[in-house]
C-alpha cells in the first residue's frame, strides 16, 4: 500500500492565498448540494478556490438548508 501523500506547510499557506471569489466557492458548493458536477470543472475547483471560502460556504449553505428544511416542516404541519 503507498502511504497518503502529505501536504506541506507551505502548500497550506499557498492554497489559502489563492484569490478566488466567495461567489465562485458558493457555486462549486451549491453545485455539490445538487451532486453533478463535471469531473473536469471539480479539478478546476480544486486547483483555484481557497479551502477556507470552501468550508465557509458550506457551512453557510447547510444553516440555509436546514432553516429552510425548519421552515418548510412549519409551513406544511402549520
Amino acid at each position: 500500500m503507498t502511504e497518503p501523500q502529505r501536504t506541506s506547510a507551505n502548500d497550506l499557506r499557498d492554497a489559502v492565498r489563492r484569490k478566488s471569489s466567495f461567489a465562485q466557492s458558493m457555486k462549486a458548493v451549491a453545485w455539490s448540494f445538487f451532486g453533478i458536477r463535471r469531473g473536469a470543472d471539480h479539478q478546476n475547483d480544486v486547483n483555484q478556490l481557497n479551502p477556507v471560502h470552501i468550508i465557509l460556504a458550506g457551512l453557510l449553505s447547510a444553516a440555509l438548508f436546514v432553516g429552510l428544511l425548519v421552515l418548510l416542516v412549519r409551513w406544511i404541519a402549520g
